[in-house]
């Protein structure tokens, strides 16, 4: 298993945060499974404020390039994107239209049981 840590700003305004964060309380099915077709096992979203964090554990397969031909493909997806991105806003420093970027894990911290 894969794990993946993302970024994404918000728009810093009240009614965006609300808006993104009720579309997120039920998301459609169709979404859901593009989600698992393009090998994500989990994902998780947290928010401070206008900052959002995905934590995403995949299969081994899993490729973004692999998602990003899967989305493309799938007008749902398209659809949803369009939507939630009305909220979304660029990260300082990243190219225009960008919205969640990767993040490199600086830390790592295990128990052994």
């Amino acid at each position: 298993m894969k794990t993946f840590v993302l970024i994404c700003d918000l728009k810093d305004e009240p009614e965006a945060i609300e808006a993104y964060v009720t579309c997120h309380q039920v998301v459609s099915p169709e979404i859901l499974e593009s989600i698992r077709v393009a090998g994500i096992l989990e994902m998780q979203i947290y928010r401070w404020k206008n900052r959002l964090v995905m934590i995403m554990k995949t299969d081994e397969d899993f490729s973004f390039e692999k998602k990003a031909q899967l989305d493309n493909a799938n007008p749902k997806v398209q659809e949803w994107e369009a939507f939630v991105g009305q909220y979304q806003t660029n990260l300082p420093g990243t190219p225009p239209n960008w919205r969640w970027a990767l993040t490199e894990k600086i830390f790592d911290f295990k128990v052994d049981n």
